[in-house]
């Protein structure tokens, strides 16, 4: 059976509707970096879409060719997520998406080195005859964070952003936005697909001990 990241690590893509504290271990990431409204058509943040799912299946197919990945094992693609900030902004404001900064990224399996990725963008480059070299090997360890589970549109996320927070202050903790510690979102089904009213979105933000 394939690895699935969201039920092996539920406590990370999978958490309750009601905040709650975790630490999150050190992740690789394939990621693109941009900025602007995420919603603008063909705008850089569609184009970045292309590339992290570009890459991402090339290193899950790779089983398929002649590319042997020590320690490959196969998996499920895990979900899409976004780090976003706005300059002089704690946290984000949704009033402003055209002053969004953004890293958005796909997890990548454990046994995907640096080699192996530098791999999968030659071979994406190759095959789709299209530029990957946005594309970036990313290592994160976010550490002690709030998040809690939102169901509905991306832009009635605050109020589960203020429940966040109030928890949060509530068992002893305080925000600790910072360049490296971001809004952090996962995105668990696809906007395309999906209605409004019923997308789940992991929001998670950084905390430090009061």
């Amino acid at each position: 059976m394939a690895l699935d990241y969201k039920k092996e690590y539920k406590e990370l893509y999978m958490p309750p509707k009601k905040p709650s504290i975790v630490t999150v271990p050190a992740m690789n990431y394939v990621a693109v970096r941009g900025a602007g409204d995420p919603n603008e058509e063909g705008g850089t943040y569609q184009q970045a879409m292309e590339v992290l799912y570009g890459i991402s299946y090339t290193i899950k197919m790779s089983k398929k060719g002649s590319h042997s990945i020590e320690g490959y094992v196969d998996y499920v693609v895990p979900p899409l997520e976004g780090f976003w900030w706005q300059e002089g902004v704690a946290g984000v404001d949704y009033a402003r998406k055209a002053d969004f900064q953004w890293i958005s990224c796909i997890r990548l399996p454990d046994f995907v080195g640096p080699d192996d990725f530098a791999w999968a963008v030659e071979e994406a480059t190759r095959k789709k005859k299209c530029d990957f070299s946005s594309a970036e090997f990313l290592t994160l360890e976010e550490g002690l964070c709030v998040q809690c589970l939102h169901l509905g549109p991306y832009d009635d996320e605050p109020a589960t952003v203020d429940a966040m927070h109030a928890f949060a202050s509530a068992q002893g903790y305080e925000l600790d936005f910072s360049d490296e510690r971001c809004h952090h979102e996962i995105y668990l089904n696809d906007p395309r697909r999906t209605a409004p009213e019923k997308l789940k979105t992991v929001i998670r933000h950084p905390v430090r001990k009061a």
